[in-house]
């Protein structure tokens, strides 16, 4: 009898071990939730990410997709925030310029942008601004010279295509006439081929990897004024950085700063997060598998037949990136606002 007690309670033990050593997502079902409606290059990254994710997470948990549009994917991030459990099961895509409606109070931000738990992104994107080449507009001299403003095309008030040019503006010395109202980029490329508009924002991935300004910069119809890297990229071998023209005006602190919150989303790329408090054992799984899952050869093939280019951001540096721009002193935040709005 005595024997049989012991025999059961080793039997026991060792199936106590066999449990804590099963990881755990095994079995379990991660929620990817998009702040963007399908379709779309955020969806079709979120697709990717989940397929190539799932393999390398310990236990292999299925991913599914959620879309959750609504304003700029405010929606998402409130919810991801405010109302998803923290136990790793429920992550997210959203926009990486959320904290400027944090830093300029809007009032429907439900969240702390810099406690979001912070996974990682696939890529970095560089701003770039980029125009016809058939007008007077061929640099930002041209510009500042010329008493006509180009054109800009844009979506909206507080988009990209509109608050970068209002940057370039602070920091060059020049104006641009900010159109705005078209439903989105393909409708902004229309209007610059048939002219309506001579300039608009854009990314320096998406300059040279889709269509149609691919062929654009090809055949010489566009050409690049500006951009956002820290150096110059060798394709636009001529084309100045914002940091070059910023320390060739002598422009103050305060312009500097203002550049680097308004310039920061292009470091922080496509980023995943999750709310905050996720266990620590469960994060380091989540951003293991998001690395691992950007080196597999299957997922770099994808990558490369749709043009993408994979510069993976690891979540300890957007951590880092998140706590600093949302601390920011109370001129710049007050510039960020007039620009943002007008």
């Amino acid at each position: 009898m005595k024997q049989l007690a012991i025999f059961l309670l080793l039997m026991l033990a060792c199936g106590h071990d066999a449990a804590a050593q099963s990881p755990f997502f095994e079995d379990k079902t991660i929620r990817l939730v998009l702040g963007f409606s399908p379709g779309g290059i955020s969806d079709l990254w979120g697709r990717a990410l989940s397929r190539g994710m799932s393999q390398h997470i310990p236990g292999k948990p299925n991913i599914i997709l959620q879309n959750m549009p609504g304003a700029g994917s405010l929606t998402a991030a409130n919810y991801i925030y405010g109302v998803a459990k923290p136990d790793g099961l429920t992550i997210g895509f959203v926009t990486p310029g959320l904290y400027f409606n944090q830093l300029t109070d809007m009032k429907e931000v439900q969240f702390d942008w810099a406690r979001f738990t912070w996974i990682g992104s696939p890529e970095r994107t560089v701003r770039i601004i980029y125009g016809r080449s058939d007008t007077p507009y061929k640099t930002l001299d041209d510009i500042r010279n010329m008493p006509e403003h180009p054109r800009c095309g844009a979506t909206a008030l507080g988009t990209l295509g509109h608050y970068f040019p209002r940057l370039i503006e602070e920091v060059a010395g020049v104006k641009f006439n900010i159109v705005t109202g078209y439903p989105g980029a393909a409708e902004i490329d229309l209007a610059m081929q048939k002219g309506e508009v001579q300039c608009r924002a854009g990314s320096l991935e998406g300059y040279f990897g889709s269509e149609p300004t691919r062929t654009w910069s090809k055949n010489g119809f566009t050409r690049v004024l500006i951009h956002g890297a820290s150096k110059r990229d060798p394709r636009l071998p001529d084309v100045p950085t914002v940091y070059e023209v910023m320390e060739r005006r002598h422009v103050p602190d305060v312009t500097r700063r203002l550049a680097t919150v308004l310039m920061s989303p292009d470091l922080i790329g496509r980023p995943l997060i999750a709310p905050p408090g996720i266990p620590a054992d469960r994060l380091t799984m989540l951003r293991d598998g998001l690395m691992k899952a950007l080196k597999d050869a299957e997922f770099i093939a994808e990558a490369q037949k749709r043009n993408w280019e994979v510069e993976p951001v690891s979540g300890q540096e957007l951590e880092s990136i998140a706590k600093k721009v949302v601390v920011q002193p109370p001129e710049v935040i007050e510039r960020m606002k007039k620009i943002l709005t007008t």
